[in-house]
């Protein structure tokens, strides 16, 4: 996997963050301080240039990520709540 020179981020993750928040360069630049806007740009052009290979990078990473979710034994307390009867729900924010 491609790493930002003079980093240890992947150029992967800085994408994921632009996928999952729609973060600006700029924001990307805020949120990762130690990169430059510069290596933000090109880490990004990487990604449109080579973009069906790191789509399906990404798509691996989903499917292992539900894989591992599935897979995964139910908390303590989620366990007893169901036991019980009780539904386990998102809380709900209204804005």
């Amino acid at each position: 996997m491609p790493v930002i020179v003079g980093t240890n981020m992947k150029v992967i993750e800085l994408v994921l963050g632009k996928m999952a928040y729609g973060w600006s360069p700029e924001e990307l630049h805020f949120q990762h301080p130690y990169l430059t806007l510069g290596q933000i740009y090109s880490a990004l052009a990487y990604y449109w240039d080579h973009k069906e290979e790191l789509d399906q990078d990404i798509e691996q990473r989903l499917e292992f990520v539900d894989q591992l979710q599935r897979a995964r034994e139910p908390s303590p307390l989620v366990a007893r709540l169901r036991a019980s009867g009780e539904r386990c729900q998102r809380p709900t924010i209204h804005i």
